[in-house]
């Protein structure tokens, strides 16, 4: 026995003898650094669980767990102290394996370019350049959302272009979108130009209100001053600020003051992605991505967790924190934050409505953070996590496998795989099976022989990796209850704890629901994960079934009944349409084979005694 399962054994004997009352355990290596702390309603069930089989745990709890020299523990009175010394200690030693939130944040500046034609852009740095700064401002969000609201109500350029005297260019799309008054043409005078600048900073420091007010009285007193086409300009830019006023009403919220806070499960990491509302509008948004070293203590530990990271390092916290799931010590949790601020605060977890559909927005914006960081499209990244949740799976399928049987009154059995890899196809990974085991009509059956020379491919290939040599992470049959019933014992007496589900469908032949050992999960309402469900049955079921009319193809006519004395292909397509399938042309006797337009006695002896010798 190696001298690290010696150690990891004196460790668990050492866990063991913890007391089962609430506390603070802090884990250190061999040169005496903590590279994590944790909490615990019962020190010896939870510090134990660190030193048992490591079967269930995450990659990053066996590497966290292998450089475990010694461990530490803290007893307090009450699970609640634990918390609160808990996150003390993280934010004092930072450890490596705890969950650690970078707080990004930092002074960002508006930048108004040196004239002629001055341009508004965000800046991080305040520079000697000769331009002139507004600010400093902390949230990069708000700052970038003002510039480009206020570069488009009023049609300021935001291109690279320099807009030199004389010079002229054909403008670019944005000003036929009108985005963009195109000083580019050389058509734009610099008056006209500084008028809408000025306009434009006025916005930005005064807000969109106050700015509609100034405006209305500047096109009220040109109207009647008589001029006309300076009000129009002004009336232009007024419909510009209440349409920008209009489309912010899609991320408003009800409730005044609020985070939103939702996530989305990558392969390696997880997102957490948050939205800030002040006075009822979406005034910040952050996203963290993380890797959870309590993932396998479910999404609720991990969104628990992140709660912590992320109010530690936060003075203020608002009456209302939405979230997209369950938290693990809820009530333990709002107890601590309102204790951090000083006044209650509510954890939701909205079903319907307006608090719903902020939170769906918030995820899929986390999906699309995933996406970005694993090249993935967002709506691949937010279906797999969808899937996942809906299953409940521990992470997003990255590699799916599908199955399908296809045969005629039980002949010409096949079955077809395919492969989805990131939610999308992986056609080389396509496979075909002729079903050799199995007589007649039996998908029972036939779905057990496909599975079991899968898995065996895998241990002969499983060095390599690639192809058989790779495990899926999800296997989907296309078929109900009963297929998965067959299918799961299969994959257990290798050894495996691949997931296996069913893929049921309607009374026209659409995707319902997805079935399992105990029942049905209905899809209808997760629109993501339904369509790439409907997409991956769709795709199995047509590369089944293609290979089985191909088979029927050549078995029924080319290799069969045309090398039969006295039958052509117009007699043999005769007899197939008659029957309907090989089996029952195999089965018929003389007299039925005869009855057949087209098909004499002798060539009905011929068939029959066809059958009889090579059967």
């Amino acid at each position: 026995m190696d001298h690290r399962t010696e150690k990891v054994k004196e460790l668990r004997r050492q866990a063991m003898a913890l007391p089962l009352l609430p506390g603070v355990y802090i884990m250190k290596d061999a040169q005496n650094t903590i590279i994590y702390i944790g909490k615990a309603k019962a020190l010896k069930n939870r510090v134990s669980q660190y030193f048992g089989s490591d079967t269930n745990h995450p990659e990053k709890v066996r590497q966290m767990v292998a450089h475990v020299d010694h461990f530490e523990y803290i007893v307090t009175d009450s699970e609640f102290e634990a918390l609160v010394l808990e996150c003390s200690l993280i934010k004092q030693y930072s450890p490596k394996y705890n969950i650690l939130l970078k707080d990004a944040k930092g002074y960002h500046y508006v930048r108004i370019s040196p004239p002629p034609f001055s341009r508004i852009a965000i800046a991080r740095q305040k520079l000697d350049d000769g331009a002139k700064y507004m600010g400093p401002f902390v949230s990069s969000f708000t700052v970038q959302e003002a510039v480009d609201e206020a570069c488009r109500v009023f049609q300021l350029p935001t291109c690279n272009r320099t807009f030199a005297k004389g010079k002229r260019e054909r403008p670019c799309l944005n000003h036929y979108i009108q985005q963009c008054c195109a000083p580019c043409t050389g058509k734009v005078k610099e008056s006209d130009y500084n008028e809408r600048l000025n306009q434009a900073l006025e916005f930005l420091t005064q807000g969109s209100e106050q700015m509609l007010k100034t405006l209305k009285a500047r096109m009220e007193e040109a109207a009647e001053n008589l001029e006309f086409e300076k009000a129009a300009r002004l009336r232009d830019r007024i419909h510009a600020i209440e349409r920008l006023g209009q489309k912010q009403k899609v991320v408003m919220s009800r409730i005044p003051e609020q985070d939103v806070i939702a996530l989305a499960q990558g392969v390696d990491n997880l997102c957490f992605e948050v939205f800030r509302f002040r006075s009822g509008r979406l005034s910040d948004r952050e996203d963290f991505l993380v890797d959870s070293l309590d993932r396998d203590g479910g999404l609720p530990v991990a969104r628990a967790e992140f709660l912590r990271r992320y109010y530690s390092m936060r003075e203020h916290v608002p009456p209302q924190i939405t979230v997209d799931g369950e938290i693990e010590d809820g009530e333990l949790m709002e107890r601590w934050l309102a204790e951090k601020a000083g006044r209650r605060v509510r954890i939701v977890q909205p079903q319907k409505g307006e608090q719903a559909k902020l939170v769906e927005m918030c995820r899929n914006n986390a999906a699309e953070r995933i996406a970005r960081q694993s090249g993935m499209a967002g709506r691949d990244a937010a279906a797999l996590d969808e899937l996942a949740r809906l299953l409940g799976l521990p992470e997003p399928p990255a590699y799916i496998e599908s199955y399908d049987i296809s045969n005629t009154g039980g002949s010409d059995n096949v079955a077809g795989m395919v492969v989805f890899e990131n939610g999308k196809p992986l056609k080389s990974a396509y496979r075909r099976f002729l079903i050799k085991t199995v007589e007649g009509q039996d998908d029972y059956g036939s779905m057990r022989e496909v599975i079991t020379r899968r898995l065996n491919e895998y241990e002969q290939h499983k060095e390599e990796g690639t192809g058989f040599g790779r495990l899926p992470d999800l296997i989907l049959l296309d078929g109900g209850r009963g297929h998965v019933s067959a299918v799961r014992p299969v994959v257990a007496s290798f050894g495996l704890s691949i997931p296996v589900f069913g893929m049921v469908k309607d009374a026209h032949h659409r995707t319902r629901a997805i079935a399992e050992d105990g029942g049905e999960i209905s899809i209808n309402a997760r629109r993501s994960a339904f369509t790439l469900i409907s997409s991956i049955q769709e795709e199995v079921h047509r590369w089944a079934i293609t290979y089985h009319r191909q088979r029927r193809q050549k078995n029924g006519i080319g290799t069969v009944l045309t090398e039969i004395e006295g039958i052509g292909e117009t007699r043999a397509k005769a007899l197939l349409r008659h029957f309907g399938s090989m089996k029952a042309i195999r089965e018929a006797t003389v007299e039925e084979l005869a009855a057949v337009k087209g098909i004499s006695r002798p060539a009905a002896e011929r068939v029959r005694q066809y059958f009889d010798e090579n059967d």
